[in-house]
Order: structure tokens, then C-alpha cells, then sequence
């Protein structure tokens, strides 16, 4: 496995794909025999005009790499992978693959490409629903990110992840890096397992649960692994992951048939609603970005909580297709915030006086001699006892 991190990201070893894999703003490259084709951090997939990968670089390069990685190809071995910590190398043989040796390079940098400033540019989401889901790992909820591949469901998650205090320990489980979150959130206490021949998924979930976590980052569950999965978060342990579906709705099926026949599909739906607390559905589609103008763009369709409450299993939507549907929080989501002490005000007003709460933080004397009105001195008094506010109504967030 060491060997793979042996690839030199460098002019000489890439050639003129080198510009590719220095530019942020390029997420994908791929060479399909003929043509080169990248993605950028849109999702927009086109063709670089005017560059031809020679058949002598193509030879060299597929050469360098398998050399580096210390792996044959030919036609018995037609497919040759590689990676270093931000990059992750497929090339295919022409035997296997018809229109000619194909090369595929995905990126997954050290550091969050979203911004709270770019996502309310790009329409990816808007203040209220991008608190919302802010305020759900405050209040350390479990989350799922889902979506069709390639739409950025780890990146959403990984933007999150940032809200996560750094002394609580987090424990990510990948089987190609690309949380780095050692480097997004520096001076966090966190431990990075690798997926390897000797170390699965299964065998990565029950060794995290020995690793004192209170968070539990898994890049994504594929199969059976899922089981672990929710018996971790039925302890208590908090986490993050991402699925292929279309529909949180559709969370609970998926996760009862990668479980298999390892536990009742009635057991495992149950645990679902029980431990699964918050939905997020990433998509690409067109929309409106912040001057109104129609674009193809990556953004937040769903958010929706799980509940199981006096035997019955719900699903609630707050936001849908990009909109909020007017649905309130659940009270039961308002339950599990509660944790952290937490009373009621309308958002709109709430956020002034948590200002003035927070400046006047160095009176010593009683709220009641300062030159205040009612409601900046109960938030004074509430904020010293430690107790925050919880939105609600027109502006609803937890928080």
C-alpha cells in the first residue's frame, strides 16, 4: 500500500496533463483514447481543444506509473491503479477497453472547496437551510449525504464536518483519502483508517468503536458493513457517510438491502428511523444563481428527519426540490437538541439580542441594573447559565 503513495505529482512524471492536476477548480481529468475530457467543481465535463495526448505519452506514462506502483498490465492485467494522497489513477488496457487505453485521474485535495459565500452564490443552498443542517451536527445528530455519484456528496460532507468541535475525536474510515481531516480542521483530535486487503470495512467500524470515538466518519457504505455501521450509532457514537439514492426516503430500503440477511429487514428498518436522524440529498440540475441566471449546478434537494416515536416510523421533509416545504422542525429534532440546553424565541429577533448577549457578557452585576430592555437581559442571564437559543417559526433552525 505504501508503494501507491510513491507517485510524483510533478511536471516530468505528468506531463501536459500537470496543468489538470494543479487546478483547483478541475476535479476530474479523463483521456478515453482519443480525446481529454475535465470536470470542474460545477460538475461541467468538457473537451480540452486542442490537446492530444501523443500515443508516446500515453505509453510512458502508463509505464512510469506501473513501474512506480510495482504492477503489471497487459491483457491478462488490464487494469493498472495508483494514488498519492490527493490523487487517484485508473488506466485501462486497449484490449479491454474498444475506443482505446483509457486514463481516469480523480482529485481529492487537503482542504473544503465549498464556502458558505459560494454556496449562497451558486444557489447550492440558502442561509436557512445550510444553518439548519450546521445546527444538526452542533447538536450531534447523525447524518446521511446521498445523491448519484459524482454530485459531491463527500465534499458536502466534508464542509459540515467542520462544525464538529475539535476537541471531540473523530475517527474517519476510507478506503481512498479523501476527508484529509486532519488538514480541514487542524488541532483536531483525529484518527485516519485506511480500508486495505488486511482491513475492511467491518474490521475499520469495530476497531473505531475501540478507539474512543465520538464521531465516526465513514466515506461510504457499499454493503454489508452497514450492520456495524448502525450498531456504532446505536451506542451513542455520532457520524457521518454518504449512499447512492435519489430520495431520502429511500434511505431506510437501501440500507435493509445492503444489509442482507444479516439482520430482519423489520429490525433493521426500525433501527434506521431510530438512529439515522438527518437526510441530505445533493443533485445537479438547473438553477438560479444569485444574479437569477439559469445554470447547471450542483445543490441541496432534500433535507428530511427519521424518528421512530411509539412504534411508528416517520419521515419528515423540510426541505424539498430545493424549497422549503413548510414543514416545522420536528418536535422530536427539538427533543435531541434539547440536549444542549436550549430555549425557544422567533429567529428573526433572536439573532440581535444574541449579539448584545454576547457583548455585555462582561457585566458582573445583576442584568437588572443594566440599562437593558427584557429581552436582552434574559438573554444575558440564559447565556451565563450556558443555555442557547432554539429558532423557530418563519426563520426555523436549530441552533
Amino acid at each position: 500500500m505504501e508503494d501507491k503513495k510513491q507517485v510524483s505529482v510533478t511536471r516530468e512524471y505528468f506531463g501536459p496533463l500537470y496543468p489538470y492536476i494543479e487546478d483547483d477548480e478541475i476535479t476530474d481529468v479523463d483521456f478515453d483514447g482519443k480525446r481529454l475530457w475535465v470536470t470542474d467543481c460545477s460538475n461541467h465535463r468538457y473537451v480540452v481543444e486542442g490537446e492530444h495526448l501523443g500515443r508516446e505519452f500515453v505509453e510512458e506514462f502508463t509505464k512510469r506509473v506501473a513501474n512506480t506502483v510495482s504492477k503489471p498490465f497487459h491483457k491478462q492485467s488490464p487494469v493498472l491503479e495508483a494514488e498519492t494522497d490527493t490523487l487517484r489513477i485508473t488506466i485501462v488496457h486497449e484490449s479491454v477497453a474498444l475506443s482505446g487505453r483509457a486514463i481516469c485521474i480523480r482529485k481529492s485535495p487537503p482542504f473544503v472547496r465549498l464556502t458558505l459565500e459560494k454556496m449562497l452564490q451558486e444557489g447550492y443552498c440558502d442561509q436557512r437551510t445550510h444553518d439548519l443542517i450546521r445546527d444538526c451536527v452542533r447538536a450531534k445528530m447523525n447524518l446521511i449525504f446521498c445523491g448519484e455519484p459524482g454530485v459531491g456528496k463527500t465534499e458536502c460532507a466534508k464542509y459540515f464536518s467542520q462544525f464538529i468541535p475539535e476537541d471531540q475525536r473523530v475517527i474517519t474510515i476510507e478506503d481512498n483519502p479523501e476527508w484529509h481531516y486532519d488538514q480541514i480542521a487542524p488541532g483536531s483530535d483525529c484518527v485516519s483508517l485506511r480500508i486495505s486487503p488486511v482491513m475492511d470495512y467491518t474490521k475499520a467500524i469495530k476497531t473505531c468503536l475501540r478507539l474512543n470515538p465520538k464521531w465516526m466518519m465513514v466515506s461510504e457504505v457499499r454493503s454489508k458493513e452497514v450492520c456495524y455501521l448502525m450498531e456504532g450509532f446505536s451506542t451513542g457514537v455520532r457520524g457521518m457517510t454518504t449512499l447512492h439514492t435519489d430520495d431520502i426516503r429511500k434511505i431506510p430500503d437501501r440500507i435493509i438491502n445492503m444489509a442482507g440477511s444479516q439482520i430482519s429487514p423489520e429490525r433493521m428498518e426500525n433501527d434506521v428511523y431510530s438512529f439515522i436522524d438527518c437526510g441530505i440529498l445533493i443533485r445537479q440540475g438547473m438553477r438560479k444563481d444569485a444574479d437569477g441566471c439559469m445554470k447547471l449546478r450542483r445543490y441541496i434537494d432534500q433535507v428530511g428527519f427519521f424518528s421512530r416515536e411509539q412504534g411508528e416510523n416517520s419521515c419528515c421533509l423540510i426541505v424539498d426540490r430545493g424549497e422549503w416545504t413548510g414543514e416545522e422542525v420536528p418536535e422530536y429534532v427539538q427533543v435531541k437538541a434539547g440536549a444542549q440546553k436550549t430555549f425557544e424565541i422567533y429567529q428573526d429577533i433572536a439573532a440581535p439580542f444574541a449579539m448584545v448577549a454576547e457583548e455585555k457578557m462582561e457585566y458582573k452585576a445583576d442584568c437588572k441594573t443594566v440599562d437593558l430592555d427584557d429581552m436582552e437581559k434574559e438573554f444575558i442571564r440564559k447565556t451565563k447559565e450556558g443555555v442557547t437559543y432554539l429558532g423557530k417559526g418563519r426563520e426555523s433552525v436549530i441552533g
